[in-house]
């Protein structure tokens, strides 16, 4: 019994027994048999920890003692005596009959059995006269709940949330009436929202959200006058918003978004709140004049609804994010949206609505503005010069307007400007000839821009896709940024002479598009070297020769050119790509070519899909004999793992040897390209190059790298890429890491295996990501954070075993050399959140799209549009948005998914502080299993 003697005595200090005094070791002692002298001495050592929260070590401690239940219950059976304890904290490490037991701690005030792995019923709570709190979220408790806590007489807050409850919202809940926190989301309530609710006067929160909740809202929520938050998100509810809901004074957070809501916004309904969000609801009418203007408001999201009218003019300038979006507003853009100094409006997204008029030149006032999203509207006129003034404007959004004039020289201005998009405008004149060096996005193609492109859009370094398609531009193509990766669409212009060479230096360009110009003569060999290339547009030009031997994964286009490619086979065998105005005969010849090579074509789509991510086909190596064969030199090489396998096996020459040559390229994502590299050994490893690191992001000091990559080679994760060994050559970076077959998750999700992958490996991927994320933001010296979490950044070990990448450049980089926002430069389209900036809730969201892509098999953007607004608009349905393939393989499964589902949405929050924390989506996750 000794050695049990000092695990119980561990067991109540490692638990953190709150009490008014100093806990007694006799009371301890008296009770178990063994070494006294040991016990004292044990229990000496943690005495201070019993003043303490749990953590990580101390957890990690208690799990290694193997605490057995009958120890648990003797805990009790000593601590009932105690009548100074009031608190217990166990969250994470409860055992079966520890529950109950604790009802015999009669000063027991606080009970927190958060994050646990329990299951079965709730539990009666009788005997637990002084309990204030408990929390039970974060378990697998499931049933009804009924009269299980009706005998608690002085609960204030109850806490049931993420478990997998049913039946209707518990009405029982203290006969002394006295809560005031009610949190049950994230279960599987049903039914309406009781009207017995009402009688708990004293209630400042009520969390129902992410449950089937249906109904309306009791008439007379307005009776709680203490209430502070209601939360009803993702529910079925639906009818009218009650108007007594404007008489609760003390009301701040009001959030019912993912409804069914309908009728008028109440008159008055911001007047005490600071957060409203009834965004993808079926709201009509106006928006009340008063809505904004609340001295208080910091948040409204009206977004995704069927709201008429015009946007109020009086904004409050405490208001922060402002979101009309997708609804049917008209009338023009407020111009005295920020009248007075100090105006805090960050975020402004007006987008597709039926606004007119004129950009108002008023909007330069709104100095903090981060975000203007006014796309897909009837707005009129010219851009004002004015904007140039909005020096932290990040992403800039006119497109599909009716603008017209020319592109103000103050654009060039904005040097945070990271995204900047005034396509399908009618815009004329040149372009600018300086944009801002934070640029990654440039899009003004669809309107009559001409003269030529700016010639220092080689210096924009950040820059990663150009769209100036469609417009009206000639003249020299200048060098073009190498960093640029997405597409360079220079379609349908009036370009001529011969295409560039210096094209050939993009090898991280994905898609380059020249139809429907004048280019002539012939189409240079060098182009075989763009590596990353998928798609290369040439139709519709006066090409002649022939064609290079492009790799079969490359989609190559040159119809309407005399060229004949390298099998002599008929350029006229290639679709023509087709010119604005061409006629309805043209297409319909078209029609009758695609039908007569639809097998020929769907097998390149589906090639081409396979290796969407660049996955570089072994045929690659044709173009092998033009490489360059001229080694990097080498300034700096260190082993950093122990490991003496690959110590022996990592050949540095080798390693240089395989990088200059561009046929050895097996992966690439936004920053990085993986290099397989195939030791003397025979081992095989991947050498990863940081493509960004002389222009994006310039690298730390050399002392500096190398002491963050011997820092993250000693990190131990079974869901982390570990760097092996690192080289620095005078232009780049490379990485070491062990050779990992299966790709990126990417490849396997949306290429040719993505049928191979079943829940069960979905479910899997999914929690190694969420493990691996949570062991980052844990890291001893301070979280280690993601600039582009993707699902191009998570590499696989197995189909069901998953490697976050790419971990090494938020320690790397030398963020003081780096200049605008920081998320919106790094991140990838359809990962970024609506904040734009890189934390750790950030990543939250990141992962939460990746969960999306697990569950609906879509991509996360699709043709333009973001995966996470096309779940939110058909939410409602919530069977159209899984993957049918997957989902009806039993219905097991399928109601698994519905409630990753319910997690994803959670992390995909606007909102950074309704997102987990990624410990508590791991729980969320583990819990669903």
């Amino acid at each position: 019994m000794q050695l049990g003697s000092i695990k119980l005595t561990k067991f109540f200090c490692t638990f953190g027994f709150k009490r008014n005094g100093r806990p007694s070791a006799n009371a301890v002692i008296e009770e178990i048999d063994g070494n006294k002298s040991e016990v004292v001495e044990q229990f000496a050592l943690c005495r201070l920890r019993c003043y303490q929260e749990v953590t990580k070590q101390l957890m990690d401690l208690l799990n290694k003692l193997s605490i057995q239940p009958h120890m648990l219950l003797q805990a009790t059976s000593i601590l009932k005596g105690e009548h100074s304890i009031n608190q217990i904290h166990i969250s994470s490490n409860a055992q079966d009959g520890f529950i109950s037991a604790c009802g015999k701690i009669e000063s027991l005030k606080l009970l927190n059995f958060s994050g646990n792995v329990l299951s079965g019923f709730l539990p009666s709570f009788h005997g637990f006269p002084e309990l204030e709190t408990l929390d039970m979220s974060f378990n697998n408790l499931s049933g009804n709940i009924s009269m299980q806590l009706d005998g608690m007489v002085s609960l204030k807050i109850l806490n049931l949330s993420y478990n997998n409850f049913i039946g209707k919202i518990p009405t029982k809940l203290g006969s002394s009436m006295v809560l005031e926190e009610l949190v049950l989301s994230n279960n599987s309530f049903q039914g309406t929202i009781p009207d017995q609710i009402l009688s708990y006067k004293n209630l400042t929160m009520i969390d129902f959200k992410s449950n089937i909740l249906s109904g309306s809202i009791p008439l007379d929520i307005g009776n709680l006058s203490k209430l502070e938050t209601l939360s009803l998100s993702s529910n079925n509810l639906g009818g009218n918003i009650p108007m007594s809901l404007m008489s609760i004074t003390t009301l701040v957070r009001f959030a019912a978004n993912l409804n069914s809501f309908t009728g008028a916004i109440p008159l008055g309904i911001t007047k005490f709140l600071s957060y409203l969000d009834l965004s993808y609801n079926d709201l009509s009418g106006s928006i009340p004049e008063g809505l904004l203007s609340p001295s208080q408001i910091v948040l409204v999201d009206l977004s995704n609804n069927m709201l008429k009218g015009p946007v109020p003019r009086n904004i409050s300038p405490s208001l922060v994010r402002l979101r009309l979006g997708e609804n049917f507003l008209t009338g023009e853009v407020p111009s005295g949206t920020c009248g007075e100094a100090g105006h805090g409006l960050t975020y402004m997204e007006l987008e597709k609505n039926n606004l007119t008029g004129l950009i108002p030149p008023g909007l330069s006032s709104c100095k903090k503005l981060a975000l203007l999203n006014l796309a897909d509207n009837q707005l009129t006129g010219a851009l004002p010069p004015e904007l140039g003034n909005l020096s932290n404007l990040q992403v800039l959004k006119l497109q599909m307007n009716k603008l017209n004039g020319t592109i103000p020289i103050q654009i060039s201005q904005l040097q945070q400007l990271s995204t900047l998009n005034l396509s399908l405008n009618s815009l004329h004149g040149p372009i600018p000839s300086e944009m801002s060096n934070s640029l990654v996005l440039l899009d003004l193609q669809g309107n009559n821009l001409n003269g030529s492109i700016l010639s220092s859009i080689g210096n924009l370094g950040k820059l990663m896709e150009v769209q100036l398609g469609e417009n009206k531009l000639s003249g020299d193509i200048p060098k073009m940024p190498l960093n640029l990766q997405i597409a360079l669409n220079l379609s349908s212009n009036q370009f001529s002479g011969a295409i560039p060479s210096s094209f050939a230096d993009l090898v991280n360009l994905e898609i380059l598009d020249l139809s429907n110009n004048s280019f002539s003569g012939e189409i240079p060999p060098s182009l075989t070297k763009m590596v990353a290339l998928t798609q290369l547009q040439l139709s519709n030009n006066h090409l002649s020769g022939v064609l290079p031997a492009f790799g079969s994964y490359v989609k190559v286009d040159i119809g309407g050119n005399n060229v004949r490619n390298s099998s002599n086979v008929s350029p006229d065998n290639f679709p023509r790509a087709g010119k604005k105005g061409k006629s309805v005969v043209a297409a319909v010849l078209i029609a009758i070519a695609a039908a007569i090579f639809v097998v020929g074509m769907v097998t390149l789509l589906v090639v081409s899909m396979s290796l969407h991510c660049c996955r570089v086909n072994d045929q690659q190596a044709q173009s092998s004999e033009n490489e360059n064969l001229d080694f990097p030199q080498v300034i700096q090489s260190n082993l950093l793992t122990p490991n003496g396998i690959h110590r022996s096996n990592i050949d540095f020459s080798k390693v240089m040897e395989v990088v200059a040559k561009t046929s050895n390229v097996t992966l690439k994502n936004k920053f990085s390209t993986y290099y397989k590299a195939v030791m003397p050994s025979g081992s095989i490893y991947f050498a990863k190059k940081l493509n960004w690191c002389d222009k994006v992001f310039p690298v730390s000091s050399l002392d500096k790298f190398g002491k963050e990559l011997d820092a993250l080679a000693k990190l131990d994760n079974s869901n982390v890429m570990i760097p092996l060994a690192y080289i620095v050559s005078a232009n780049n970076v490379y990485i070491l890491y062990e050779f990992l077959s299966n790709g990126s998750l990417f490849d396997v999700l949306h290429g040719g295996m993505k049928n191979t992958l079943d829940w069960a490996s979905r479910y899997s991927i999914a929690v190694g990501v969420a493990q691996g994320l949570d062991f980052l933001h844990g890291f001893a010296s301070g979280p280690i954070l993601l600039l582009d979490l993707s699902s191009k950044s998570i590499m696989l070990k197995s189909l069901d075993e998953p490697l976050i990448g790419d971990i090494e450049h938020y320690k790397v980089i030398d963020l003081s050399k780096s200049t605008g926002s920081l998320c919106a430069v790094a991140g990838s389209d359809g990962y970024i959140s609506p904040e734009y900036v890189c934390t750790m809730k950030e990543n939250v969201y990141s992962f939460g799209v990746i969960l999306l892509e697990l569950l609906t098999g879509k991509p996360s953007v699709t043709k333009g549009a973001e995966l996470v607004k096309w779940v939110l608009r058909n939410s409602r349905n919530q069977d159209y948005i899984l993957d049918l393939n997957v989902s009806k393989t039993s219905e097991s499964v399928r109601n698994q998914m519905l409630e990753i589902l319910e997690i994803a949405l959670v992390c995909v929050s606007t909102s950074p502080d309704e997102r987990p924390k990624m410990k508590t989506v791991l729980r969320m996750l583990l819990n669903a299993r």
